[in-house]
């Protein structure tokens, strides 16, 4: 067992994928989490993973029960799961509402509640999961989406307050737009060139996690890019 292990869900989407050599870098044992095998591969064979679904709470909680029995404690968790959607306040639908917090919101409580006793255990730990700009700063066209990442970004302030007593760090990155293949699609090009890459995001999340970051908490950090 290691004293600094880290926990990356949605490692196997571009962020994640960025975000795990970064923290591995740093001297963290991490383990991935993902839905996909396929993608979860893509970190290597030295990367250790656990295949799963983190955006229902039942599994979240489960894997990160095994994680710190089979492996150890988390010190860091960084979430990286999130979905985009584009359309007016006007077209909205139920269903796209629905989605939008399910995965956007809910995930990043859930994976919190999951973590908390083992970090209150150690008495320390780092939580890292992504806000946007939207979420921020009003933004036409996207406003279901938005309304998911403000919800992230109130999350993020109010577990500050509730997990700072107990030595548990929880801050957000706030992107413009990260450039995916996910997200490519659905960008304009006037949005694309607002885009930043994984990598520089991923730049972000190692330095909320690591030592020199220890007096941050409650922040959300914006990663505009240019």
């Amino acid at each position: 067992m290691t004293g600094r292990v880290a926990i990356v869900v949605g490692a196997g989407g571009e962020l994640g994928l960025a975000t795990v050599p970064k923290l591995t870098a740093a001297g963290f044992q991490v383990v991935g989490i993902d839905r996909s095998e396929a993608a979860l591969k893509r970190l290597g064979d030295s990367i250790r993973y656990e295949i799963g679904d983190a955006t229902d709470p039942g599994t979240a909680r489960s894997l990160i029960d095994q994680i710190a029995t089979e492996v150890g404690p988390p010190e860091v968790l960084v979430n990286t799961i999130g979905t985009y959607h584009l359309g007016d306040a006007l077209s909205a639908t139920p269903d796209d509402l629905r989605l939008m917090m399910d995965v956007n919101l809910g995930t990043a409580l859930w994976l919190t509640q999951a973590v908390t006793p083992h970090m209150r255990e150690r008495g320390s730990g780092a939580i890292v999961h992504v806000a946007a700009r939207p979420g921020v700063e009003p933004t036409a066209g996207m406003a279901t989406y938005g309304l998911s990442k403000a919800a992230v970004v109130h999350l993020v302030r109010v577990l500050d307050l509730e997990l700072r007593p107990l030595g548990i760090r929880v801050n957000a990155i706030a992107p413009n737009l990260l450039d995916t293949d996910k997200t490519r699609p659905y960008l304009p090009p006037d949005l694309l060139a607002q885009a930043i890459e994984p990598a520089a995001a991923a730049d972000v999340i190692a330095f909320l996690v690591s030592d020199a970051a220890a007096s941050i908490s409650g922040a959300v950090v914006p990663t505009y890019g240019p």
